[in-house]
């Protein structure tokens, strides 16, 4: 019979998330993951079957907390400008919070480091992406058929537009640009509405 298991799996991943944000996966070593989480190595490998795997996990949790904060605005009573604007104002208040310790954003971090060779990672970033571009699509259309946003324009391409502009504004916060340059783009990305 299986031993019970000791400890919190939920909050493991969470410990697991933030060592995986701050570091990236593979600077990320498994003694990492036993200080971060504070379990030993068999506990983790019994858990979670490797450091691949606890990483999606990991991935998973912050793709769907993050994302359902998105749609949640999105899905909001808003204008879809004010929609758009906001999912920009929290993109500059994240990168600014996070100027000093460089965790930005773990969706970009990601897609940067592994999404190129690693297939399944790849997919879990793709189907995220997918439901957030879907969701502010859907908002881009409302706001066209209420004046808020240019109907000649197409929305799925002002989506993947916006979609564009924040994963630019966060790559470029990661390179040093500063918050006024993050504010203009901003700007800029809701004018080109």
């Amino acid at each position: 019979m299986a031993r019970p298991r000791k400890f919190d799996e939920e909050r493991a991943v969470d410990a697991a998330m933030e060592a995986f944000w701050t570091a990236g996966y593979e600077a990320t070593s498994t003694q990492d993951l036993c200080e971060a989480t504070g379990l030993g190595r068999s506990s983790i490998y019994n858990a979670f079957k490797s450091k691949h795997d606890l990483f999606r996990r990991a991935l998973g949790r912050y793709l769907e907390t993050k994302s359902a904060s998105v749609v949640e605005l999105l899905e909001s009573d808003l204008p879809a400008r004010e929609k758009v604007r906001t999912m920009l104002e929290r993109v500059i208040e994240e990168e600014s919070a996070h100027a000093d310790d460089g965790r930005g954003c773990l969706f970009v971090n990601t897609a940067v480091e592994l999404a190129a060779r690693d297939a399944e990672v790849a997919r879990e970033l793709e189907r995220d992406y997918r439901r957030r571009l879907e969701a502010l699509t859907a908002a881009l259309e409302s706001g066209q058929r209420d004046g808020d946003i240019e109907a000649a324009k197409d929305a799925r391409t002002l989506a993947h537009f916006v979609a564009a502009a924040i994963g630019g504004m966060r790559v470029s916060a990661r390179a040093g640009i500063d918050r006024a340059a993050l504010e203009g783009i901003a700007r800029t990305t809701v004018d080109a509405l």
